[in-house]
């Protein structure tokens, strides 16, 4: 790949994913650390400080709180409008992709499009029972941290809705999913390879964050890391971006679906 630009080296044999390195003191470089500032906790800042809040309402002890609060006093508007009021959590989709785009990292380059199934469905499948066995081997030695202190465990439930909410689990499995593995995949991964991090720091980081938002749960958060560990290494290793969020829709949709069925 040519080096397009002053400042950029190009890392052959260095980078498989093809992204170009900045160089060291470029001033493309410090723009784009100002970027990825910018843009994270633009993605972050509200996620969480919601989470902050309501692991703060749960200490106080509101046992009021559920994943779905009631906007008005009918089952079906409310569902409707819990969707709608949920749909901010993607809006910055688009400004990330733009902007990835204009550094050369097109949808294409990052395996979003048509989904396949051999690439990305089938795959994203074994990612979500992989994580879900993760999960399974880790709730073992935190079982008697979950179940001795329900100050530090909130599980958050659904709350007693209709069966037809599967549609709200569904629409809101497919929005997390398209916002988060954009953001702290796609998005994320790119910008610290172009700024010369190993894949092991960039790991590290995009885990972190991705846990962050996650505290609400409480010491429960730490269930999120399998998940978060697998779709991470999955999109580092493959570029496919639509085996990330087919991954996370299929991970949360079967959770969500199970508790609104059986709730």
């Amino acid at each position: 790949m040519p080096t397009r630009g002053e400042g950029r080296v190009t890392p052959v044999g260095a980078n498989p994913s093809g992204v170009e390195v900045l160089e060291p003191g470029s001033p493309e470089r410090r723009q784009l650390v100002v970027e990825t500032w910018f843009v994270m906790i633009a993605f972050l800042a509200a996620p969480l400080m919601s989470a902050v809040v309501l692991f703060a309402q749960h200490v106080q002890g509101d046992a009021g709180i559920t994943r779905f609060p009631t906007i008005v006093h009918n089952d079906a508007a409310n569902m409707v409008l819990g969707i709608l009021d949920y749909l901010p959590v993607a809006a910055l989709v688009p400004l990330g992709l733009l902007l990835l785009a204009r550094t050369g990292q097109r949808p294409v380059s990052l395996g979003l499009g048509r989904p396949r199934l051999d690439d990305d469905l089938v795959p994203a499948f074994g990612l979500a029972v992989l994580a879900f066995l993760g999960d399974l081997a880790l709730a073992v030695p935190l079982s008697p941290l979950l179940t001795s202190n329900t100050k530090l465990v909130n599980p958050v439930p659904v709350g007693h809705v209709p069966a037809y909410y599967v549609v709200w689990g569904v629409a809101v499995s497919a929005i997390t999913a398209i916002a988060e593995e954009t953001f702290v995949n796609a998005y994320l991964l790119t910008r610290l390879e172009q700024l010369g991090w190993s894949p092991g720091r960039s790991l590290a980081l995009s885990l972190t964050l991705r846990t962050s938002y996650h505290v609400y749960y409480g010491v429960a958060f730490l269930l999120t890391v399998p998940f978060g560990y697998v779709v991470t290494r999955s999109f580092q290793k493959h570029r496919r971006l639509n085996r990330a969020i087919a991954a996370h829709f299929i991970f949360d949709a079967a959770q969500l679906v199970i508790t609104i069925l059986t709730g």
